[in-house]
């Protein structure tokens, strides 16, 4: 028994999650993906259409048609509905709480903490978040689109489109932040706010897409915290 535990432990350690997916990089605010292809990402904000007059209702579809006729290169909306998480607001209570002297006030603060967190918890509320995904291809200028093994073959080797996006990674974001800046102006043209991710925001998204059994338990710590050896 002790030596089918030994040979047990001693298997091959299978490849990593990390193989399986399309993303090489994250850096500079841009996803690299594994094809060589650059994606920016822009949290969006909503309307409620229902509430506007006729009027405005006519003039947001109208907005929003003039938005995909002049688009040049496809995109990807993008919703995500996630419990709401509270623990930020909690945690601002308790520092509340921990500076008041009166006792009473602080029981208040205590029942309307157990309160929202009730609620939370026994309504399900749910928090929606909107992305518009802006996407790359360097094959799309080209006389040639790139083949499907082509594609497959890359998607395998991403240490070689690593060292293909460090020589040409300035320019091709350079173009992809022009259509991030016209997506923009489009969507900011209906009355919505835009926000481009930076490199957290983009990693805190994909980790919360990837993980969201642990997501509550394990969090996610500061990019400027991790350490990253990158070998060429």
């Amino acid at each position: 028994m002790a030596d089918k535990k030994n040979k047990l432990a001693k298997s091959k350690v299978g490849p990593s999650t990390q193989r399986y997916l399309d993303i090489a990089e994250i850096r500079e605010d841009v996803v690299v993906m594994k094809d060589g292809t650059l994606r920016a990402v822009m949290l969006v904000s909503s309307i409620n259409f229902a509430l506007k007059s006729e009027d405005e209702q006519q003039a947001t579809v109208q907005g929003y048609m003039q938005f995909l006729n002049g688009l040049e290169h496809p995109l990807q909306v993008v919703i995500q509905s996630r419990r709401m998480n509270i623990d930020g607001y909690l945690g601002q209570l308790k520092q509340q709480e921990g500076t008041i002297q009166n006792e009473l006030l602080k029981a208040q603060i205590r029942d309307y903490m157990s309160f929202v967190t009730e609620l939370v918890e026994l309504g399900e509320i749910m928090q929606k978040q909107f992305f518009v995904v802006v996407p790359y291809d360097p094959t799309e200028t080209g006389s040639k689109r790139k083949s499907f093994m082509t594609r497959l073959q890359t998607s395998l080797s991403p240490a070689k489109i690593l060292k293909l996006n460090t020589k040409n990674f300035t320019d091709r974001k350079s173009i992809l932040t022009q259509r991030v800046a016209n997506v923009a102006a489009g969507l900011q043209s209906m009355g919505l706010q835009v926000a481009t991710l930076d490199t957290q925001g983009l990693i805190e998204l994909y980790y919360t897409c990837y993980n969201p059994q642990v997501l509550d338990t394990q969090k996610l710590v500061d990019t400027n915290k991790l350490q990253v050896e990158t070998k060429f």
